[in-house]
């Protein structure tokens, strides 16, 4: 069954939307962090890969305890980065390559350092008081329910001055927004129209399905046994977070997006396990105009569990909705170590699957050379949150290295003799330099698959199964035609001599036989342009 998505007015309905972490992105002063002035002098990277727009981790002063996610400034620029200037030109001049910039924006929290939170601490009776969420504890003096933070701690904190507890989903130093109140709101609402005012395209919203908790502060629930993979620490985030309440928000800042320009980009940072409330965040085409959709992310790498949620996805998403495929980013593993295991034809695979789908695709910085995650020694990491988090399955500051764009000293991210914030991960041909230099490398092979993108972009806006069974995984997406073979035996697919077959080992090249059939070899994608 053909299925029909997106609106083909939307640009980035078939986009491809890059990532970057811009703390490991460049360097341009020496002092061992990327830049905005180093991501500018990699512009033309980015056009000649053929992406579409860019989304920039945080940019907005910050303590760093969660590097950027604890806001002490949301109308700044932390000055690691440059100051507001180098953000303007910045825009700017993605705006002249005809690349869109998408800033992170972080609603659910701010730092504890922020003016309003200082402000609600030293005055109980400050209106500041109100922007955020405190409670009294229960008779016995603990805290007020059973809500877990980030780091598998309580989610409360004791202010010891006025004796009640402050929420904190992640860290202590990242006390809770109270969105109930409508001060906050207003407040959003003027920090959505001064970026809007400085020509971004939009926001990726961080924990889009958090901002809104229970008013009643009633217990989180355990989780069933096989709710595993979405809950949290064992309990299903039922009251803490995912509450039904952020539609309404989402709609007002949809209605000031398109009050600018209905081009103006929303996306959300969306933990759900569900599809159709991953679909409820798009409204009637009225709330968010994206959500990330992490089922897919975290789904095995293999046809029935990939085909099964492209195809729940696509089902349970409103008419004109664009679904988003992406495999790595700044919190989780990278798709070349979690799915692929640092195996070049899987990765290839994935990168040829990501890149066929029909949507808005984002890659990670990297993810375009088949960049691993790297160990980082316990004495060199950066990240207090999986510090925190005893026996955590993933230290996030191993996706998060410095990109490599050659080798040798500095690998080209920084000066030779400047020690990056991160360590560099091995040398081992997954640079910039080597890949352009190598026609085969995962690098051409991404250029390749964006440039049949966009050639096919007009027509991609539909998705059919031909087939899926447990070793492949053939569809149809607009004029292409791919077949993905999971297994370790050959399979026969059929074309014709007059059209292009692209293959994920080579790209180009792929022998048609006389009998017009094509081998699709193990661990091999192949894709027919009809």
């Amino acid at each position: 069954m053909e299925m029909k998505l997106g609106n083909p007015h939307d640009w980035w309905n078939n986009a491809v939307l890059y990532h970057v972490y811009l703390r490991s992105f460049a360097d341009s002063n020496g002092d061992g962090f990327g830049d905005l002035r180093g991501a500018m002098d990699r512009l033309e990277y980015l056009l000649e890969l053929g992406v579409d727009g860019v989304w920039l981790s945080p940019t907005t002063p910050s303590p760093n305890d969660d590097w950027g996610y604890d806001v002490s400034d949301y109308l700044g620029v932390h000055p690691d980065y440059g100051a507001l200037s180098d953000l303007d030109e910045f825009i700017d001049r993605c705006d002249r390559l005809g690349l869109k910039v998408l800033l992170d924006l972080v609603p659910n929290h701010t730092s504890s350092k922020h003016e309003w939170f200082i402000k609600a601490l030293s005055d109980p009776t400050s209106r500041y008081r109100k922007y955020y969420v405190f409670a009294k504890g229960k008779p016995d003096g603990s805290p007020p329910n059973n809500w877990i933070d980030a780091t598998g701690s309580s989610a409360w904190t004791l202010d010891p001055s006025s004796g009640e507890y402050y929420l904190h989903n992640f860290l202590p130093t990242q006390p809770d927004l109270n969105w109930w109140n409508e001060d906050v709101q207003k407040e959003f609402e003027n920090i959505l129209r001064f970026w809007f005012d400085r020509n971004v395209a939009g926001f990726r919203i961080d924990v889009a399905h958090g901002v809104f908790k229970d008013r009643f502060l009633q217990d989180d629930p355990p989780a069933p046994e096989m709710s595993k993979e979405f809950s949290h620490f064992g309990l299903i985030e039922t009251y803490s977070k995912n509450r039904e309440d952020v539609h309404p928000l989402y709609r007002s800042w949809r209605r000031i997006a398109d009050a600018y320009d209905p081009s103006r980009l929303l996306v959300g940072e969306t933990w759900v396990g569900d599809f159709s409330k991953l679909a409820s965040f798009y409204g009637n085409n009225d709330e968010l105009n994206l959500a990330f959709n992490f089922m897919f992310v975290f789904s095995e790498f293999n046809a029935k569990a990939l085909s099964e949620v492209v195809g729940k996805t696509l089902a349970a998403l409103p008419v004109d909705a664009s679904p988003v495929w992406t495999g790595s980013n700044h919190d989780i593993s990278r798709f070349p170590t979690r799915w692929a295991d640092g195996d070049d034809d899987k990765i290839r695979m994935a990168l040829t699957i990501l890149l066929t789908l029909p949507g808005t695709v984002f890659l990670y910085y990297g993810d375009e050379l088949g960049m691993c995650d790297v160990e980082v020694a316990v004495e060199l990491q950066k990240d207090p949150m999986t510090k925190l988090i005893p026996g955590a399955r993933f230290q996030r500051d191993r996706a998060r290295t410095p990109m490599p764009w050659r080798e040798g000293p500095g690998r080209g991210f920084c000066d030779p003799m400047t020690t990056p914030w991160l360590p560099f991960g091995p040398e081992d041909a997954r640079d910039v330099e080597s890949q352009l230099r190598d026609h085969g490398s995962i690098l051409n092979l991404t250029k390749g698959l964006i440039r049949l993108r966009n050639e096919a972009k007009e027509t991609l806006s539909s998705y059919d199964l031909i087939e899926a069974t447990e070793e492949t995984w053939r569809y149809r997406c607009g004029s292409l035609e791919v077949m993905a073979n999971f297994s370790e035996g050959v399979h026969e697919i059929e074309t014709e001599k007059s059209q292009r077959v692209l293959s994920s080992r080579y790209l180009e090249g792929v022998t048609i036989r006389d009998d017009g059939r094509v081998e699709v070899g193990p661990k091999e994608v192949v894709v027919i342009k009809r």
